[in-house]
């Protein structure tokens, strides 16, 4: 997903309800797999729409603001891909192509076609559940950077954030080495300030499961960029960290355009 961010179905249907974000709609004939998507779905918090062709996923995107579709690809009298070339014309909401198909070309082709992840029938649903999580998280990230709009320098305490330089400066002027694990947390906490961000959300910021993938390590970058932003770090005032949750930005943030 490109720094544009995402369209979702809330740009259609400015009416759409308010359990939006956290709304997942299944596509899918097969009602007893449709159950089942619907069950671990709704078990795990989320709100759930269904549909069984293009023309009911079309009306649901025209009414609903929907976070995430999955979508077989098997339907009967009609091709996945198609419905999710179709939903790319005026929608950028994740997809994440649930079939059986297993060959290489359809998961090529559906992440050609702009889907966002692809899973195989016989499915684990921990799996699923798993990967619908992580889109989640990417999306959530990438709306939220271009809900900043142009913005290339962010303010907060004794600090500028010059996003296009790729650094951290004093009000001084000097200039406060960070790693690149550092300087991306950084950027998601004060393009969040206010919000509890859990560690599984700051993991897909620096890079996702293949970039230091184990909560310690989350902990430990943030111990290191505190030292560097805080002045007392024994008592954190910009960084707090939320038991069994994970941290909140604490700082007036305010932005601007780079001279």
């Amino acid at each position: 997903m490109g720094a544009e961010g995402r369209r979702t179905g809330q740009q259609m249907a400015p009416q759409a309800a308010a359990d939006g974000p956290n709304r997942i709609c299944v596509v899918e004939d097969d009602n007893q797999v449709r159950r089942l998507l619907r069950n671990v779905f709704e078990t795990a918090g989320f709100a759930v729409s269904e549909a069984s062709s293009e023309a009911e996923l079309t009306a649901i995107l025209r009414t609903q603001q929907i976070a995430l579709i999955t979508l077989d690809l098997t339907l009967k009298n009609q091709d996945g891909l198609s419905i999710a070339r179709t939903v790319r014309r005026f929608s950028d909401v994740p997809i994440i192509m649930v079939t059986a198909r297993a060959e290489d070309v359809d998961r090529i082709v559906g992440l050609e076609l702009g889907a966002d992840d692809y899973i195989v029938k016989p499915f684990n649903v921990r799996e699923v559940l798993a990967r619908v999580r992580a889109v989640l998280r990417r999306s959530q990230v990438s709306g939220d950077a271009s809900a900043r709009g142009a913005a290339e320098q962010l303010h907060f305490g004794n600090w500028t954030l010059d996003l296009s330089a790729h650094d951290l400066r004093a009000r001084s002027g000097e200039v406060c080495a960070l790693t690149s694990a550092e300087f991306k947390l950084l950027v998601a906490f004060v393009r969040h300030p206010g919000r509890v961000l859990s560690r599984d959300f700051l993991i897909d910021v620096i890079g996702g499961v293949n970039a230091e993938p184990l909560e310690r390590s989350i902990d430990t970058i943030v111990s290191r960029l505190r030292r560097k932003i805080e002045i007392d770090t024994s008592l954190p005032r910009l960084v707090t960290t939320v038991r069994g949750s994970g941290y909140r930005f604490t700082g007036s943030v305010t932005a601007s355009a780079r001279p």
